[in-house]
This record gives C-alpha cells, sequence and structure tokens, in this order.
C-alpha cells in the first residue's frame, strides 16, 4: 500500500515543488543558527542582522531536510484510517523540525506567536533557541516524534509504535553514528522476535549515512558498498540506496524502498534505506567534510568579516524571496509538496473506577500465590484491548506463566534479551496510546535508568505543553535481590527514580500478592503515571485487606488489626514498605502484642513510597500533608521502618521533616561477597532475633533475646 501510494505521489506532484521544500528548510535551519533580524533577505545582509553567539545544529539538518521534503506528498495523500510518522533518532535536527512545522503552519496552530506572517517568522528566526520550546526536537514541536535525549532508541521505539497498529507506517531517522550503540544494533536482529506475535503495521529505517559523528568519521562509513549491503543483509534487512543530490532520484528511492517493506515482524528481508548525504551539506567549500559542520560552521560571522561575506553568500543562494511570501508564508510552489495541518488527536478516556476495580482483584486473590494471581492480572488486561508484555527471556524465571493451553507464548508476550528493546518497544507502544508492561528481575531494571529518565523528561514537557496523558509506564520488578546471589542484587533503580521528584513517579512495595494483583490493576489502567511496583515472586504470607483501599489512593495506611486502639501516643510505630518486611515486621508486631501486652503498638504500611515525599517540597504525587504524616507516625514515639530497597531513599524522601533518630530505617546493604539468604537478612537486621533485640532496645524494655 505504502509503495502504490508514494508512486503515485511521484507522479502527481512535480519534484520542482519537492526540491523547492527541501530549499526552504534548509533556508530556515541556517536562518535560524545565525539571523536575529532581516529573515527573508530583503535587503542586504548586515552584521547587526547576525546573531553574535549563533547557537545549534547544522550538521544533521540537510539529509534530514531532505527526507522531510520526499516524505511531504506522501504525508498530504495519507487516506483516512491511516498514519505516517516519522520519527527523529537525534533531537539535533530542531531547526529542520521547526522549519518543517513552520511552513505546514502546524506550529503556528500550536504556538500563535510562530504562526505564517512576518511577524512569525521573525520570531521564529530570531528567537532560536527557543527557551520556551528548546533548541532541539521536542514534544513542544508539532508534527514530529522524538521520545527523549537518549542516543540509540528510536528504531526499537519506532518499532513499538507499529505493533498491534496494521495501518501505521513509521519512518526512523537514525543517524550513522547512532547505529554504533548497542541498542540501535541489537534492534536491526531483533524484529525475528516479533514474529507471529500479532498483526503490525511498518518501519522504514532510514540510515543518515553522513561519514561523521560529533568528532570524527562514523564507523559504519568505514565500510564499503559491499560491505555494507552484506551488513544489512545479514540482519534480514534489504538497504536502497539514494545520495540525496537529485530530489527525483531520492523519491524514488523513498517509493522503492517501501514498496519493499513488510510490515513487522513478517519473516523475511524488509527494506532500509540508506541516504549518503554527506554531514552539513551545502556549508562553505572549506569546511566540508570536517567536525566543524556538526554544530555552526561559521563560529563568529557577526565579528570576522571572511565570515560574515560566507554566510551572505551561503544565504543568498537559497534565493529565499522564491520560497516565502513577504507575509511570510510558503510560495505556492511549495505548496503540492506540503503536509496539511491536522488536528491532533483526541487524547484518551479518563480512567474511572480505578480503586474499586483493583479491590475486587485483590478479594480473588486472597490467600492464593504471586504464580498465580499476577499472570491472572495481565490475561485479564489483554483481554480488555490493547496490551502488551514486555521481558528480557525472564517470564518463567519470574513466575509469570503467559502460555495458551496449548503451552505456546501468548502473542502479546514478547521477550528478547536486552532491556533497553523492551524498554524501547513498551515506550512506542505507550507513546502511541496503548498500555504495556516491562517484567524483569530488579538488579537489571537500572540498565533502563537512563532511558526511563529520559522518557518522563519527554511526558514532563507533554505535560507543559497541555497535550493529552499518555497510558503509564509501567515496571514489575521482581526476582528481588532478597533470594538472589550477589550480582542479581541491586535495588537502585527506584533510588535514582526518586532522587529526580518526577510529580508522576509512583514506586508500589505491595505487602502480599493480592495487593499486588491489585496494584497492576491499578497501575495498568491509569493515565501519565510512571509506576515501579516490587514485588517478590516467593511471597507467600497474606495480610488483612481491610485497609487496602486506603493504601491505593493514599499510598499508606495504619493497620488496625495490629495497632492498639484509642487516642495518644503509642510506644512503638513499625511501618514496613515492601513484602518482605511486612513479613518481618508482622511477626515482630505478633511477638510484641502477645510478650509485651502493656507496650502500645501502630503499624503502618507504605504501599507507596512517595507517599512519604517531604510536602511542599517534593512534587512527588501522594506527599503526607503534616497533619495526616503525625497521625501516621507520632511525635515522639520511635520509628522502625524496614523497606525492601536502600534505607537512604527513606531519608532521602523525608527530608526536612525526617523524624531524627526516634527513626531507624533498616532494608539492603550490600554484603560484598555471596552470603547466604539468612545471613542477608541478618546483615540488614531484618532477621526475627535483630528486630525483636532492636525493638526491645528502643522502648526502654529489659529482655534478653531467647537462645
Amino acid at each position: 500500500m505504502w509503495g502504490d501510494l508514494a508512486r503515485r505521489t511521484n507522479r502527481l506532484v512535480p519534484d520542482a515543488s519537492v526540491a523547492a521544500v527541501a530549499d526552504a528548510l534548509d533556508y530556515l535551519c541556517l536562518a535560524q543558527l545565525y539571523l536575529r533580524d532581516n529573515p527573508r533577505l530583503a535587503r542586504p545582509l548586515t552584521p547587526a542582522d547576525v546573531k553574535t553567539r549563533p547557537a545549534g545544529h547544522w550538521g544533521v539538518c540537510p539529509p534530514v531536510n531532505r527526507m522531510l521534503a520526499a516524505l511531504g506528498p506522501l504525508q498530504a495523500t495519507v487516506p483516512d484510517g491511516y498514519e505516517l510518522h516519522v520519527l527523529h533518532g537525534a533531537g539535533h535536527a530542531g531547526p529542520s523540525a521547526l522549519a518543517h512545522a513552520y511552513l505546514t503552519g502546524r506550529l503556528g496552530h500550536a504556538h500563535p506567536g510562530l504562526r505564517q506572517d512576518e511577524a512569525g517568522l521573525h520570531a521564529l528566526v530570531a528567537g532560536f533557541p527557543r527557551a520556551d520550546i528548546g533548541g532541539e526536537i521536542t514534544p513542544m514541536i508539532p508534527g514530529h516524534l522524538h521520545t527523549g535525549g537518549q542516543l540509540g532508541p528510536a528504531l526499537a521505539i519506532g518499532q513499538g509504535t507499529v505493533l498491534d497498529a496494521p495501518h501505521r507506517l513509521t519512518v526512523v531517522l537514525i543517524g550513522d553514528g547512532e547505529c554504533e550503540t548497542g541498542t540501535t544494533a541489537a534492534s536491526w536482529l531483533a524484529t525475528r522476535a516479533l514474529h507471529g506475535t500479532g498483526d503490525h503495521g511498518t518501519v522504514l529505517p532510514v540510515v543518515l549515512l553522513n561519514g561523521l559523528r560529533m568528532g570524527g568519521k562514523s564507523l559504519l562509513s568505514t565500510l564499503s558498498r559491499a560491505e555494507l549491503t552484506a551488513y544489512f543483509t545479514g540482519l534480514g534487512h534489504r538497504p536502497v540506496y539514494s545520495d540525496g543530490h537529485d530530489v527525483g532520484q531520492l523519491r524514488q528511492a523513498v517509493a522503492e524502498a517501501l514498496g519493499a517493506a513488510a510490515p513487522l515482524g513478517i519473516p523475511g528481508p524488509s527494506s532500509v534505506m540508506v541516504l549518503t548525504l554527506d554531514k552539513g551539506h551545502g556549508a562553505p567549500a572549506h569546511l566540508a567534510g570536517t567536525p566543524a559542520v556538526h554544530k555552526t560552521p561559521l563560529r563568529d560571522p557577526a565579528g570576522v568579516p571572511a565570515e560574515f561575506d560566507a554566510l551572505a553568500d551561503w544565504l543568498a543562494s537559497y534565493q529565499p524571496n522564491q520560497l516565502l511570501t513577504s507575509s511570510g508564508r510558503p510560495q505556492p510552489h511549495l505548496l503540492p509538496a506540503l503536509p496539511l495541518s491536522r488536528p491532533e488527536p483526541d487524547g484518551l478516556p479518563a480512567p474511572r473506577g480505578c480503586v474499586a476495580a483493583s479491590a475486587q482483584v485483590a478479594d480473588r486473590a486472597v490467600g492464593r500465590p504471586f504464580t498465580q494471581v499476577v499472570p491472572e492480572v495481565l490475561r485479564a488486561r489483554a483481554e480488555q484491548g490493547p496490551f502488551r508484555v514486555f521481558s528480557p527471556d525472564e517470564l518463567p524465571s519470574n513466575r509469570l506463566d503467559l502460555t495458551d493451553d496449548d503451552g505456546r507464548p501468548v502473542p502479546w508476550a514478547v521477550e528478547v534479551l536486552s532491556e533497553e528493546l523492551c524498554h524501547a518497544w513498551a515506550q512506542g507502544y505507550t507513546e502511541t496510546g496503548r498500555h504495556a508492561l516491562v517484567a524483569t528481575y530488579e538488579a537489571f531494571a537500572p540498565i533502563t535508568l537512563s532511558l526511563i529518565q529520559q522518557q518522563l523528561k519527554h511526558r514532563s514537557v507533554r505535560r507543559h505543553a497541555g497535550l493529552a496523558p499518555l497510558p503509564s509506564l509501567v515496571y514489575l520488578l521482581t526476582s528481588l535481590g532478597w533470594h538472589n546471589t550477589l550480582t542479581h542484587q541491586n535495588p537502585s533503580l527506584t533510588s535514582a527514580l526518586l532522587a529526580g521528584g518526577d510529580p508522576t513517579l509512583h514506586v508500589l512495595t505491595p505487602a502480599d500478592p493480592a495487593r499486588t494483583a491489585a496494584a497492576l490493576t491499578f497501575a495498568l489502567r491509569k493515565l501519565g503515571r510512571c509506576t515501579i511496583v516490587i514485588a517478590g515472586k516467593h511471597t507467600t504470607v497474606h495480610h488483612s485487606l481491610e485497609t487496602l483501599d486506603e493504601e491505593l489512593r493514599h499510598g499508606i495506611a495504619i493497620w488496625p488489626h495490629l495497632t492498639h486502639p484509642g487516642p495518644g501516643e503509642p510506644d512503638l510505630i513499625l511501618t514496613s514498605a515492601g513484602d518482605l518486611p511486612a513479613e518481618a515486621l508482622t511477626t515482630l508486631a505478633r511477638r510484641l502484642r502477645a510478650e509485651r501486652p502493656d507496650l502500645r503498638l501502630r503499624y503502618v504500611h507504605v504501599h507507596d513510597l512517595t507517599a512519604l515525599a517531604e510536602d511542599g517540597t517534593r512534587p512527588l504525587a501522594l506527599a503526607l500533608a503534616p497533619d495526616a504524616f503525625a497521625r501516621h507516625f507520632g511525635t515522639r514515639a520511635p520509628i522502625v521502618l524496614a523497606t525492601s530497597g536502600h534505607p537512604a531513599d527513606i531519608h532521602a524522601l523525608l527530608g526536612r521533616r525526617h523524624p531524627g533518630p526516634r527513626l531507624t530505617v533498616l532494608g539492603y546493604r550490600d554484603p560484598g561477597r555471596p552470603v547466604s539468604q539468612a545471613h542477608l537478612r541478618q546483615l540488614c537486621g531484618l532477621d526475627d532475633p535483630g528486630l525483636w533485640q532492636l525493638a526491645i532496645t528502643l522502648t526502654n524494655t529489659p529482655k534478653e533475646i531467647p537462645a
């Protein structure tokens, strides 16, 4: 379908229009980098028209601009019900994305000060790099997909966008330097993991083989054409080449590549397009092929006469008056090659009844193990609409049986031995409005930390732009360090994410399998969040669900069945965050109630760590108000808080309202060498004798540890 459409638009839209759009994009990129006035060169250029400190990236713009121009007629004729997205691998093409959004009119719809008129054109050029939108690609630039500043995941994210979306084509623009990253390198081969997993759309990777990284030759450019063809062919892709100089040949190459592009997950070769236009094409000859073209090739044209003359000739070579009208609009002969400005799609409906639905799931899970209830939750979610589970080859190890009656993996669960790919596929899936879950070992989740942080930054910009919320990013961390070898002990993902203070972050620490089932049900229904669910696969102890609604709504609750009734300060407050801590502290609480009935106890469970955040000083979602904090943690009583993560997380969350020396936090401590599970618990203070001694010491009641 896409190849036929490309060939048809090649016949209907003249090459001259496409070439003019490419020139207009180049000119607007150059003008944004260098000009502060006279954006159309309506009069002779003067040094006063030039920015004194030009900033931004030119090098990647020419090849990106030619691809945007070549795709324009195709984007303009996409039939109703179909979608064509362009996903940028590097944010450095910010000038290109802004220029393209300006020419199509989308930029003016999103930002009225940048509409197509004389003032808007001046603001576009003089205001770059914009403090409000940014100088690189962000969600505030309409019409372009770019999902974070991490270099490497673009191809995998593009693959995620077309999963279960046969109506969608995603063209991914990948720099040849980006091809050196492990995530991109794995993405070529990983499409084989998607065979037979559903009816998917199409990805067309476009490698911008411009020859240079930021500071030198790219490794891909050192391959001969024969070696490059062998490389892509061996990975299951059929390369189609273009040097980008001849617009007609470039359009034919795009049509050829789309004609041979197979939907994702179909066995057999599919297309990859290789655009070999040199980096910084069009720059002054003495700079061509040098790292100087990566950013602004002419560093000080306002102050160096020779650079000013070179810039004036360079700008004039585009004949901007032939591209833009006096009112700042594209000239009529550009219009056939420009896609129409389309309204942004409506957002997803706000979820309703999350707490009630989650509580019902928990009721059905009472007394049942993790191995039954968690797969049941995931299967139920898959029956409700588009949903995907991604796991780095760990579903059986994590006790997640997601097979059908014949023992075959269900098509909506995909395993590939790469945490980065699992995240990127989930990111592409959720960024296009579908729900997904990444399930992995707690110890290996930190591999994706930078990717998660970049996605959170991307979503933060979306919120500030007023865009509709997307399905939540959800991680299930199991195979916890308490039951693993030294190398498989690392709860630091949550430490780093909590340190960022993102207001959408939730770190759920359910106390038992029923609460885990409720937590996942809740997380997979919500929008606009990042939820990390930490749950051990071995947990068998169950606790009263009397306070489950409160835990789901507020992230924290006092457990009445382990708390002495009545007003007043307790003698000791026990607080758990996680299933193993809840098992250890409830055992302690029952023993204290039996052997020290005079001791007034309060038991608190933290279902969401962000409930502990310092109120008013951190923008986390559930921070307790001062009165609620005192109601849970008192003002004088000693507190023992046990967490499955690092104790430092708790101290950092509490901030200035830290209870001081009356708080003892127990959690994971790296033993530094292999130890038994029992020894690890003892080292961390979570063994029964150690907890008993601590409680007795804190309450100043002499009591010997029984033999």
